[in-house]
């Protein structure tokens, strides 16, 4: 039988021990924590109201409505793509009804839009790392925005109704909302 007098520590040699602070370094690991912020971006819609109104008060059709309340719902954030005016925080400042539409616009018409709209994007951190984007618009609304947003780094998309029917879009969005 082998003595192992000679490797336990002292009552000294083991009070030492316990007053050393650990070397925190070597338990450190390194982890990496993924923050994904989600952000609806629900479009305009034709019918609004007479007069003028906060952005999420002034879109009026059902279909908004089913848009706007999936949104609240199940995004981070959300935000309204207006063919007029670009990006627009849903309480901001009161806009005037307006009559414009991305629906059979010529396609550099909604180019332009969809520069403006993604610096608007840009300017506001939504473009940055970590952020993923939810469609909720039809393609004319994202056909030319896409392009410049699809490969930037740490960003992702989502169309959820993609190649639905009006009807089936519609349909979607009240299953979801129940």
């Amino acid at each position: 039988m082998q003595d192992f007098t000679d490797t336990i520590p002292s009552v000294d040699e083991t009070a030492n021990y316990s007053r050393q602070k650990p070397d925190i370094n070597s338990f450190k690991k390194e982890i990496q924590i993924e923050m994904t912020l989600e952000i609806g971006l629900v479009s305009c819609v034709k019918t609004k109201q007479d007069s003028p109104a906060i952005p999420r008060d002034l879109y009026t059709s059902s279909y908004y409505q089913k848009m706007r309340s999936y949104a609240e719902k199940e995004h981070d954030e959300w935000w309204i793509l207006s063919a007029k005016h670009g990006l627009l925080d849903p309480n901001g400042p009161p806009i005037e009804p307006y009559d414009e539409t991305l629906t059979g616009a010529r396609v550099t018409k909604k180019r332009d839009w969809a520069e403006m709209v993604y610096q608007e994007l840009k300017e506001a951190g939504l473009l940055d790392p970590g952020i993923h984007l939810v469609f909720h618009a039809g393609q004319d609304y994202y056909s030319e925005l896409l392009p410049k947003i699809r490969g930037l780094t740490g960003v992702s998309v989502e169309i959820p109704t993609e190649g639905l029917s009006i009807g089936e879009t519609l349909s979607w969005y009240k299953e979801q909302n129940n």
